[in-house]
């Protein structure tokens, strides 16, 4: 995710890092092209179209792209919202572990705790590439161990397992005396807390906006975009390159930018940043690891 000052509008403008203006160039192109094309026509031929048609669907395409905009954002805030929930709990449970348990150096108490937290860092890394679509478990590194890898590698339920693993670990730690079993009953929302995050942000991910409207919407876009040229040469005369480049441009910008915050949870500029979450929730399991330890000497 980019970071920026929403006041440097210069720079802002300018900067082409996390814009959609490559991916649009081809296409503004073609309209300032299409627009030379209906100049010399109208000179050549007196040929335009009537503009009556394009400025009443104008109106119909505008609210297209408006609900595209707004649909696209909502799952991209939606995202950031069940990435904070997820975080949230983390957080939450790593504070039950040094509050419930005894986190004394060298005791069972520590060593199931240290397990804990491991498998709630674990957990959110299991999530991103659940998320991005990813197998390679090489990227976890020394966080997985050897055994928990060769159960992960063919496993298509990653989610159900990683869970699974989280409430056995705090299941062992009542049976060994070291989590009072009422202090389990506290434990559990978070976990289904984690549980449900997960599920939403998974939803998100693998439901894309149905094809028949992304399809209807880009068809109806690349229509009246490249006939615009046509219908407005007649009142903008030499200027019409010009003025079907910016329309192009605003135009396809706009849906362009749906299609890049739909999916919230790749690698894009604009995606969510979910690599610097995970190293905030890592940090958090750690303090507050420290903070038990401290609190039981």
């Amino acid at each position: 995710m980019i970071e920026y000052d929403a006041r440097a509008w210069v720079r802002m403008s300018l900067s082409l890092r996390g814009s959609v203006l490559p991916r649009l160039l081809p296409r503004v192109v073609l309209a300032a092209l299409l627009g030379v094309a209906a100049v010399l026509l109208l000179r050549g031929y007196g040929f335009h179209l009537p503009s009556t048609a394009h400025t009443m669907l104008g109106v119909a395409l505008g609210l297209l792209l408006v609900f595209r905009t707004n649909t696209a954002y909502d799952r991209f805030w939606e995202g950031r919202r069940l990435l904070g929930a997820y975080t949230n709990r983390a957080r939450d449970l790593a504070r039950q572990v040094a509050s419930y348990i005894d986190n004394t150096p060298g005791t069972d108490g520590d060593e199931q705790g240290n397990e804990i937290l491991r498998l709630v860092g674990l957990s959110y890394a299991m999530l991103c590439q659940t998320l991005r679509s990813e197998r390679d478990l090489t990227p976890i590194g020394t966080a997985l161990r050897d055994d928990e890898r060769a159960a992960l590698v063919d496993c298509a339920g990653r989610s159900m397992r990683m869970h699974t693993w989280l409430g056995q670990a705090f299941a062992r730690a009542v049976r060994t005396g070291v989590l009072p079993e009422a202090r389990l009953l506290l434990v559990d929302p978070n976990l289904t807390a984690l549980a449900d995050a997960w599920g939403g942000a998974e939803r998100i991910a693998r439901t894309p906006i149905p094809f028949a409207y992304a399809q209807h919407i880009k068809t109806f876009l690349l229509i009246f975009t490249l006939s615009a040229p046509f219908a407005m040469v007649d009142a903008m005369g030499p200027l019409t390159p010009v003025a079907s480049a910016i329309l192009a441009f605003a135009l396809f910008g706009i849906e362009e930018i749906g299609v890049e915050i739909e999916d919230p949870f790749g690698y894009d500029p604009n995606d969510l940043p979910l690599d610097r979450i995970g190293e905030t929730i890592v940090r958090d399991l750690g303090v507050a690891r420290e903070t038990g330890r401290s609190a039981s000497v």
